[in-house]
Formats: C-alpha cells, sequence, structure tokens
C-alpha cells in the first residue's frame, strides 16, 4: 500500500478533543542531547532519576546490571561519569528514585521469587544501606516528605507457575531505614466478591494475596496515601500511610470499543489503517501511574498499557480467530467473519474473562490495554475510583495521521501496523508537570515511540497539545555488529522523568525520556507560552491542534 492511499484512509478522520478550554498556553518539546549505551534491544536504559544538586541522572541499565550516572550539567552534552555495579546486591535493578542526596534501588533477588532489596546510595554512588522488601520489587518511589520510601513487590510466580509469591507493598521509613510490608491477605476470605466487582484474580490455586501483582505506586500531596496499580488484575489498591495497610481494591472496569470515540485498529494483516467500533471491551491495565490535585480533590492519570500472563504453566492469551467455536452464537452470529484475519482474528485476547454463565462459551471478548491514557476521581469517602477522561482513540488517530506509513510500528525494526493486534502503540509511562499554573501530562508509547503531551488542568476536559517522537524511520535500528544504530533515535520509551525549572540546569523545565530498545537517555527542552486554543466542543482535526516533531541531532556517547 502506498503512503498516498494511507494517508487517503486516514486523512478525513477527526476527533473530538474534549470539551477545550479557552485558555492555555503551547507547549513545545525538543530533544536537546542523548546519551547512548550502545546496548540494542536489552534494557540499556529504563526508569531515570535525578539529583538537581549534582545535576546527575541515575539510570537503570538491565543490559549491565547497574546504574549509570550521567552528567547533564549542559544538558546538551550529556556525558558518563560513572556506573553504580547492582549485582553485589541482586539479579538486577528495575527502578531507582532520588530525593534529599538519596539514591534508592529496586533490586530483584537472582531468584525472582525471593525478597529482593531496596538499596540506598548517596548521590556519588557510596552505599548507605540496604534492606529486605518483598519478592521482585518492580518499582520504588519516595513520599513527597522525603521521610519514607514505597517499594511495589510484584511478586510474579515463576516459569512453570508452581511457585507464586504474594505481591506486597514495602514500606521504608528513613530514619532508621525500618520495614513494613503492606500486603493483601486481608482480602483472601474477600476473592469471590472482588471477583464479582470485576477484580481480575485467575492465576491457577492462586490466594488473593498471591493473585494481586504490585506494579507502579503514586502518593498524595501530604504523604498520607498512596495508590497502587495491579496491571494484570485491572485494579488499583489504596494504601493508608498512616496505618501502614492496603484499605482498598478499586477495579477499574472495562473500556466499551463498541461506542464512538472508542475505536482501534485490531489486525495487523489488513495492509490498512482500520480505526474501528468492536465488540470488545478493552482492559485499562496501567503501567505508570500519576496523582495530582485540583481543588482539593485528587485525579489519577494512568498509562493503559495492558499486558498478559503468559507462563510456560500457564497462559491466559490467544488469538480470537483460534476461539471462533468457542464465541456463543446468540452473542456473536457473525463469528466467522468478526475473526477473519483482516477483522478480529488476529486480536491476542483473554481466555480468563468472557465466559459469563460458565457453558465454556465466550459471550464477551476482552482484550489488553486501553490504547489511551485515563483520568480517575478519587473518592476519599469510600476509597474508589470514578473514571472522568478517558483518550479514546486519540493516541491511533493521531499517529495514524502523522505518521501513516509506520503507524502501530514496532520498537524493534521499522514496520506498519504490526502492533495492531496487540496493544497498539502501548502507553507505558506518564508524568505530570506543573509549569506556569497549569498542569500537564506526558505519556510515553513504548512500541512507535515518542510523547504524548496533553493539557490536564482541567480533569474532565484535557488538551491534547503535541506529539514528539525522536525516531527516523528511515535508517536501520541497529548496526550490523547488533549495537544501536545511533542514527535510528530512541527507541521504546520505557521511563520518563519530568525536571522542574527550580532544579533543572538551564533553569527551564526538562523532560528526560529512557528507552529500553535503543539504551538511548534523552533530554527535552520545554517550552511554553501563551496560546488561544478552541473553544469548548469544537470539533477539530488533529492537524489543527498539534504536529508531530521528528528530530534528529548528534548524539555523542
Amino acid at each position: 500500500m502506498t503512503i498516498q492511499k494511507l494517508i487517503s484512509i486516514v486523512a478525513p478522520s477527526f476527533i473530538m478533543l474534549g470539551a477545550m478550554l479557552a485558555p492555555a498556553e503551547a507547549l513545545t518539546l525538543k530533544p536537546i542531547g542523548t546519551y547512548n549505551t550502545g546496548f540494542f534491544d536489552r534494557g540499556g536504559a529504563e526508569i531515570p532519576a535525578y539529583d538537581p544538586l549534582t545535576q546527575r541522572l541515575f539510570v537503570t541499565n538491565s543490559a549491565a546490571s547497574r546504574i549509570d550516572v550521567i552528567s547533564i550539567t549542559d544538558p546538551s552534552n550529556p556525558s558518563f561519569l560513572f556506573d553504580i555495579d547492582i549485582q553485589a546486591y541482586g539479579g538486577g535493578v528495575n527502578s531507582v528514585a532520588f530525593k534529599n542526596g538519596l539514591l534508592a534501588a529496586a533490586v530483584e533477588d537472582f531468584i525472582p521469587q525471593n525478597p529482593g532489596k531496596a538499596v540506598f546510595f548517596d548521590a556519588d554512588g557510596k552505599l548507605i544501606q540496604s534492606v529486605a522488601v518483598g519478592a521482585l520489587p518492580d518499582m520504588l518511589t519516595f513520599t513527597p516528605d522525603g521521610q519514607r520510601v514505597l517499594v511495589a513487590n510484584e511478586g510474579e510466580p515463576n516459569a512453570d507457575y508452581t511457585v507464586d509469591p504474594e505481591g506486597s507493598v514495602s514500606i521504608i521509613t528513613l530514619a532508621d531505614f525500618s520495614v513494613i510490608n503492606a500486603g493483601f491477605s486481608q482480602f483472601n476470605s474477600q476473592i469471590d466478591q472482588l471477583r464479582a466487582a470485576g477484580i481480575r484474580i485467575f492465576g491457577p490455586n492462586a490466594t488473593v494475596a498471591q493473585d494481586l501483582e504490585p506494579e507502579y505506586i503514586t502518593v498524595s500531596e501530604d504523604s498520607t496515601k498512596a495508590w497502587i496499580a495491579l496491571q494484570e488484575n485491572n485494579a488499583i489498591a489504596t494504601l493508608d500511610l498512616i496505618t501502614n495497610e492496603i484499605t482498598n481494591i478499586s477495579p477499574l472496569g472495562f473500556k466499551d470499543h463498541s461506542l464512538p470515540g472508542n475505536g482501534f485498529d485490531a489486525s495487523d494483516r489488513d495492509m490498512a489503517i482500520n480505526i474501528a467500533n468492536w465488540p470488545v471491551l478493552g482492559m485499562y491495565q496501567p503501567d505508570g501511574i500519576a496523582s495530582y490535585t485540583v481543588d482539593g480533590t485528587t485525579y489519577i492519570v494512568t498509562a493503559n498499557e495492558g499486558d498478559a500472563r503468559d507462563y510456560d504453566g500457564f497462559s491466559e492469551q490467544e488469538r480470537l480467530g483460534s476461539l471462533r467455536n468457542l464465541l456463543d452464537p446468540t452473542v456473536f452470529p457473525n463469528a466467522s467473519s468478526l475473526t477473519a484475519t483482516a477483522n478480529l482474528g488476529r486480536l491476542n485476547v483473554t481466555t480468563a474473562s468472557g465466559d459469563e454463565n460458565g457453558d465454556e462459551l465466550f459471550e464477551k471478548i476482552y482484550s489488553y490495554g486501553a490504547r489511551s491514557f485515563s483520568i480517575w476521581k478519587s473518592d476519599e469517602a469510600t476509597g474508589t475510583l470514578e473514571l472522568v477522561f478517558d483518550s479514546g482513540d486519540q493516541f491511533e488517530r493521531i499517529i495514524a495521521q502523522r505518521l501513516p506509513a509506520f503507524f502501530n510500528s514496532n520498537h524493534t525494526e521499522n514496520s506498519f501496523d504490526t502492533r495492531s493486534d496487540d496493544k497498539g502503540p502501548e502507553p507505558e509511562d506518564v508524568k505530570i508537570a506543573e509549569i506556569n499554573g497549569r498542569f500537564y501530562a506526558f505519556v510515553g508509547l513504548e512500541r512507535v515511540g515518542g510523547v504524548m503531551v496533553y493539557d490536564i488542568t482541567n480533569p474532565i476536559s484535557p488538551v491534547f497539545l503535541d506529539y514528539v517522537n525522536n525516531r527516523d524511520f528511515t535508517v536501520p535500528t541497529q548496526n550490523a555488529d547488533g549495537t544501536t544504530n545511533p542514527a535510528a533515535g530512541d527507541l521504546g520509551a520505557e521511563g520518563l522523568l519530568f525536571i522542574p525549572a527550580s532544579g533543572s540546569p538551564t533553569r527551564r523545565p526538562l523532560l528526560v525520556t529512557a528507552n529500553e530498545v535503543s539504551g538511548t537517555t534523552t533530554i527535552w527542552s520545554i517550552d511554553v507560552e501563551s496560546a488561544s486554543v478552541p473553544e469548548p466542543g469544537t470539533m477539530l482535526a488533529l492537524g489543527a491542534v498539534a504536529s508531530v516533531t521528528i528530530l534528529k541531532f548528534k548524539r555523542r556517547r
């Protein structure tokens, strides 16, 4: 298919970008410097942290089992200073965070089902303390008051699914490095009620505590409450930091892809961009989450990546085409057409949900992720979450218009439509920035790459501002020796980091993206200026709202 034909498919596409705010600011992201590890598709750069005093980035490098320490005193020329070898503490580093002179690292055991460690260093990489936490510490963060570190212990099973440790959150008090593990065993007796509420608890013979897998944490401004993404379970838990107990588990529900504005491209074999409505329910399953407060109300922002359990001993993932004869004919009388390769046949779906009445037929179809970002209002009284905004099919429509020849590309190679059957652009992480009294959300896309930017000052009516992608699709992604081709740019956005102007070496706000496939860490300048945007309810072509920025610049190693 020619690029011209692709453009003809998507050019007429219009979307309603919510009830737009009249006053706003234009925001521009520009890549100004990159550090390249050279590791291709090995996790050479995944999660970044930053020390404003020394102006150093700390970036997890799974390929070398270390933390790379990079100076950004000159952000246009990031330079490697030294690394912190993590092998003495465990099998790999999954996350880092920095605050008040203290670097915290989440380190899994050599046997991931065993308890891991939270290891603390100073800015020069000198060991300060190491403490035991739960199994497979996946992410950690400081509370805003700097008094504690919270660790999300995912507790994934082994490949055979014969060992399934409990998920938990470790609460580390920094005054004495004492540890309290907040678990989910108090919910074990409520397994039927939780399932009925929509929380996915489905591992073989698993208790609630074993099945729940903490992925990511965000903390309230006053450091009294935290919210934990339970990705595989399609839920968010609430942690009371006064009592140090998990108090609530909120199901996130499902995205109805049959509704206008909720379409998606379901096939990687139809050789076309086909964003359409289908009788499919998307599981939000967020990876990165963040929070902010507006008029005294806390809102949780989620990057709805999606994730399947796919182990040697148990797998829930199947192509819908292989389930054709298991679709309830009274609900799906058009099953044969529906499961054609060019329609939903290639779509990855779960077999753990959908048989609503136990007759071994599927009355509903559930897919992974929502291909979007969402904003949820936190009800302080009940601990529940209410969906107030979802970006619908905006991500895929924006990409279709701006990168039609590489729509839903993979992150390891330059391709067309290869991810449509499996979570599309795959929103991975989200960071919130407050600049000049306004709130902005930066959402990293793991597959096609790049960052979506929204003004979220009004949580129920976000405004799409820009899509930037520091990737050159015209050159190979790797060299003949298997290293990253620097000319390819950033591949596989994994972790984002916002640096406010007050701590920035340029005294202007910056965004940092760590890209796991290219092994690159890129620094972006953030410029804002006053601008007017359309009045509420205006219908806009995407081209009238923003343009994608695809830039290349000299990379230094």
